[in-house]
């Protein structure tokens, strides 16, 4: 093992210690640990540089939560899910085993448009009120969320297939197809696991009566200022506008920063005339904005360092001296087992974009094509999404106030059987060979 490999591990793995046992906040120690091993490896005066070209390298990212958040933030605010929250407290009729699988169904439904962020505000922005009234677990919620989200997320269109077919050169719909029996299996896991889950709570809280008391009940915890700032009259064009983004969103043509920057200024104009009630709606928003935004910068600080100084690269090929050639014929079962702590500690980018291209590489030499070898990397997408590297997580996470690590001791082990299902049915159809 080289000495920048060691220092690449030593700064994952002091850094999910310190989150983990909650010594450090993901912001803090995001930019504090690969500083301080970038010092130990001789960086020093090259550090400036490779933090600020991570910062630049997630600017696109940042500006897109933000304005997303900030676009969603004035839908809930003006009240466009409203009536969405309603039906679903008279669908489940105060039963948390009908609430927990209806988050599963709709998490599973908005997770098509290929994009995590706007999964957890639409879901988060229904669901958390039922939840809150009924008392149920809000993290079964985050759980829900993630794990459909997870399944989903393998779509043409989203990150993860769409960066391997770049690096394949194969197109994502082919990536996809060898993973419909997998997802379709993992949709119907997922829905067991909301079952019981759902009967636990139910067990717990019992069946609430929500007589026609319960609508009002809610909007008794709005304030008189959140409730000056709804728009019930304005749903119709709000709903409009949010489809004419979702739209956009989906064709591609269009960035996606760009789309919720231009659906927020829309949003502001139309739902609030006055600059004092726009301030005020934009202040309000802050506190959901700012510190999802401060990690998802402290994320390029850490990418930015372990991609720059070469730590990325230098764990990526020790991984792969790990194998010995005895092992040749079942590459492409330790392509996928190193999928899993190759996504799970690194970005999306660095693993696909870094580590990949040298797996196909070495697979080549042992005659496996990119076709499988690219499939073979995509099953520890799992696992990807408990990743403290994605900025989504941190919207879900902050709007259903949960910890991060308690949220990952809990949702690794029901990912992992998500992965292993995404195998079998691989290694069934002989896609994958171990």
């Amino acid at each position: 093992m080289t000495l920048l490999a060691a220092l690449g591990y030593l700064t994952v793995i002091v850094f999910l210690v310190l989150i983990m046992t909650k010594r450090m906040s993901p912001f803090t120690s995001l930019i504090i640990v690969p500083i301080v091993f970038g010092f130990i490896g001789g960086f020093g005066p090259k550090l400036a540089d490779f933090a600020a070209s991570g910062v630049k390298s997630v600017a696109g990212t940042a500006s897109l939560l933000f304005f997303a958040i900030l676009f969603f933030g004035m839908m809930l605010t003006a009240g466009l899910f409203d009536p969405l929250v309603k039906f679903v407290v008279k669908a489940v009729k105060g039963d948390p085993l009908k609430v927990i699988i209806g988050t599963a169904i709709l998490a599973a439904v908005v997770s098509l448009d290929g994009d995590g962020t706007t999964t957890d505000l639409i879901v988060c922005s229904a669901m958390v009120p039922v939840y809150n009234k009924l008392k149920i677990n809000k993290l079964y919620l985050a759980a829900m969320v993630i794990m459909m989200n997870t399944i989903l997320n393998l779509i043409p269109w989203g990150g993860p297939t769409a960066r391997v077919a770049t690096v394949t050169k194969i197109d994502g719909s082919v990536l996809m197809q060898p993973f419909l029996p997998g997802m379709v299996l993992g949709i119907i896991y997922v829905l067991v696991v909301a079952y019981f889950l759902g009967k636990k709570e139910r067990n717990r809280l019992g069946i609430v009566d929500l007589s026609s008391s319960a609508e009002a009940e809610m909007a008794a915890t709005l304030t008189a200022e959140e409730e000056e700032l709804k728009r019930p009259k304005l749903i119709w064009i709000n709903f409009i506008l949010t489809l004419i983004v979702c739209a956009a969103l989906l064709s591609q043509k269009v960035p996606s920063n760009v789309c919720f920057a231009i659906g927020s200024a829309l949003a502001l104009l139309v739902n609030y005339r006055t600059l004092k009630e726009q301030k005020d709606v934009i202040a309000s928003q802050a506190e959901n904005i700012v510190p999802t935004v401060l990690v998802i910068f402290a994320a390029g600080v850490f990418m930015g360092v372990l991609s720059d100084s070469k730590m990325a690269e230098a764990m990526g090929n020790n991984i792969i001296a790990l194998i010995p050639s005895s092992m040749a014929p079942h590459f492409l079962g330790i392509t996928s087992l190193i999928s899993i702590p190759g996504t799970l500690f690194l970005s999306n980018d660095a693993y696909y974009f870094g580590v990949l291209p040298v797996l196909m590489k070495a697979g080549a030499a042992y005659g496996f094509n990119n076709f499988q070898l690219g499939v073979a990397a995509l099953t520890g997408q799992a696992v990807h999404l408990l990743s403290p590297l994605v900025a989504s997580i941190y919207i879900l996470l902050g709007l259903t106030d949960q910890d991060l690590g308690e949220w990952q001791r809990f949702c690794l082990p029901l990912c992992l059987v998500l992965y292993v299902i995404y195998v079998v049915t691989l290694v069934i159809t002989g896609v994958l060979h171990l």
